[in-house]
């Protein structure tokens, strides 16, 4: 609801079960009441049930889905092609990122099925996006800000082979967040323990127009169990940025209604992130990696000038708040938060006083060391409290009928409605007061979702109205409005599949098909496959296999690429973290990593350091 009201055009969430995100499920009864929500500015709901679904969990996700659809939802994200061969409600279907979208013949092929929006892979360059929207009409999504899933979506089984824990079944335990130590063939060591499957966040900020030029038409802001404060202060800046390019462009117009004013300045490098990236959409970079550390360190405001005992000061040119969170990198490189208990301004910078361990200030804080905020607490602050409001634009038209008077209401997608007031007239007294005092009655909106664009006042002479009277006609025009615009909402029609569908663009798939039902083996055996595997996480798998496919490099990121330096070619190389070990091996041609491995038989122990924030902005700060 306050991704709406702070400027979205559409939310995606999972519901209670069978979604990507297998910790942040919401009911169907709270499905429906966002609905409602949504559906007064015309803003949709998109319910993601895309994960891989075992044959005994088909009727199940059915039944969710009539459920969902029934509570409202505009339309359905999927990733398991064998939803497709059940009795579906006439929902409009959008294909999940975890269909690995890369081609225009994947995108024509899914468009021909039914599918009428597909959420494009996040590793594209702004013109195989725009190969792609020349050789589609469905609409094309792309994710414009938060976390980057290093691996192509759907196409990483690392979670799975060493934990057991699948992420096309929506429970990742985010291996690539950790950290690994890398060696060549002879051993030796060419990093340590760096996060080197980690990667910045993405941050599309000013590819916006760019991306509009080549195609794109939905952007996507990723929220994996984000905090409110992430999602107004990220939602709202990005509905600035697109609000500032409709304004210049009359070709292109927002599918939702109303305009949100916001009580804060939107500035998304204050929540959660790991540096910013704009990935591979202007083709590669070298600095895509976050590999000294997966949480959020937050800005840089200065370095340490002095240690005290229980205080020390800092050489900020930033104001400093009590209860400011703060980080560092401590000697082993590992980043370490505290809070500021009172921070007291001196000649060029502050004497901050954290919370102490014992007494003492935290350990591995030295003279030198660079300081960084996490946690802003006056802009948090602003977050905690109501900071936006979104109303729909409406004319109010003031006439007099026969027997009295009418208010017809209007608003900027030309839903209206009248009311009519049966009234005596009596002429006022004061004819200048009397208008003014009707025009300000009828346009006292502040407690509805609606602001007055105009007030035209259409009367033989002026008439005195009570000021009970124009309230009432204005609540009533008001009500009837509602239903009105309830009334006119109308959801995304399910797209038809084509009479003969395109045959999908290979006829065979391994395990990275993602084939996990027979269903799914019904659907693409109907569109020409001749050779379907079972999915990986059926266990069939054995040996060595790619666990991880990235457009991410590390010999790259490293400078042991051999496009860089001649004569360079250590392959393979080792990730090491633990007992674990995985290879990486390099397909130069496309430009991409393969990292290798083999499905554990004891699956139930975790590698080494998994991260406890994940995604999430750290509680300790």
């Amino acid at each position: 609801m306050e991704a709406i009201l702070h400027g979205a055009d559409a939310v995606y969430i999972g519901g209670p079960s069978f979604g990507a995100r297998a910790n942040a499920g919401n009911s169907v009864a709270d499905i429906g009441r966002l609905a409602d929500f949504a559906h007064r500015f015309n803003a949709r709901v998109l319910v993601a049930i895309n994960t891989i679904l075992k044959d005994e969990e088909l009727e199940t996700a059915r039944r969710l889905i009539w459920q969902c659809y029934e509570a409202g939802a505009d339309a359905l994200i999927v990733q398991d092609m064998g939803l497709l061969e059940l009795d579906l409600p006439p929902i409009q279907l959008h294909a999940s990122t975890q269909c690995d979208i890369r081609t225009p013949l994947k995108a024509q092929f899914l468009e021909s099925v039914g599918f009428s929006q597909m959420v494009l892979a996040r590793e594209l360059t702004l013109d195989q996006i725009r190969s792609i929207a020349e050789q589609t009409s469905a609409t094309l999504e792309f994710f414009v800000h938060g976390a980057l899933c290093v691996s192509y979506s759907g196409q990483c089984y690392l979670s799975h082979a060493t934990t057991g824990r699948s992420a096309n079944r929506g429970d990742c335990s985010q291996a690539c967040r950790l950290p690994y130590s890398l060696s060549d063939g002879e051993g030796r060591v060419l990093a340590a323990e760096k996060h080197l499957l980690s990667l910045k966040d993405n941050d599309q900020t000013d590819n916006l127009r760019a991306l509009i030029d080549a195609g794109i038409r939905s952007f996507k802001i990723e929220g994996r169990l984000k905090d409110l404060s992430y999602v107004k202060n990220v939602t709202a800046h990005y509905r600035q940025q697109l609000d500032a390019l409709l304004a210049a462009d009359d070709s292109l117009a927002r599918t939702s209604a109303g305009r949100s004013h916001f009580f804060f300045e939107p500035q998304p490098e204050k929540t959660f992130n790991r540096g910013r990236t704009d990935y591979f959409v202007r083709q590669r970079h070298a600095d895509i990696g976050a590999f000294d550390t997966p949480k959020f360190s937050g800005e840089r405001i200065g370095t340490v000038l002095r240690l005290g005992r229980t205080e020390f000061d800092v050489d900020s040119r930033v104001p400093i708040n009590n209860g400011d969170g703060l980080a560092y990198f401590n000697p082993e490189g590992e980043l370490t938060g505290l809070r500021v208990n009172t921070a007291a301004p001196i000649t060029g910078g502050y004497r901050l006083s954290p919370s102490l361990v014992d007494g003492c200030l935290p350990a591995g804080i030295a003279v030198g060391a660079a300081i960084f905020r996490n946690h802003d607490q006056e802009f948090i602050r602003q977050l905690e409290r109501k900071s936006a409001e979104r109303r729909i634009g409406v004319r109010l038209t003031f006439t007099e009928t026969a027997n009295g008077f009418a208010l017809h209401i209007e608003d900027e997608n030309g839903v209206g409605t009248s009311v009519n007031e049966p009234l005596q007239k009596q002429p006022a007294q004061n004819a200048e007061r009397a208008v003014a005092a009707l025009r300000d009655g009828l346009g006292k909106l502040g407690n509805t979702i609606y602001a007055a664009n105009a007030v035209e006042i259409e009367m033989s002479t002026p008439w005195f109205l009570p000021a009970s009277t124009i309230n009432a006609l204005r609540r009533r025009a008001i009500d009837a409005l509602d239903e009105a615009r309830r009334t006119a909402y109308r959801r995304p029609e399910r797209a038809s599949a084509q009479e003969s569908p395109r045959p999908y663009p290979d006829d065979a798939l391994s395990y990275l098909g993602n084939v996990y039902n027979e269903k799914a083996r019904t659907f693409y055996e109907k569109h020409g496959v001749k050779i379907i595997e079972p999915a990986f996480e059926c266990g069939q798998e054995k040996g060595e296999v790619s666990l991880m496919v990235t457009k991410h490099c590390v010999r790259f990121s490293l400078s042991l690429c051999p496009k860089q330096v001649k004569g360079i070619r250590p392959d393979p190389l080792v990730l090491i973290n633990g007992n674990e070990k995985l290879t990486l091996r390099f397909d130069c041609k496309p430009c991409e990593m393969h990292v290798v491995g083999r499905l554990r038989k004891d699956r139930t122990l975790a590698l080494r350091s998994e991260p406890a924030s994940g995604d999430e902005p750290s509680k300790s700060r």
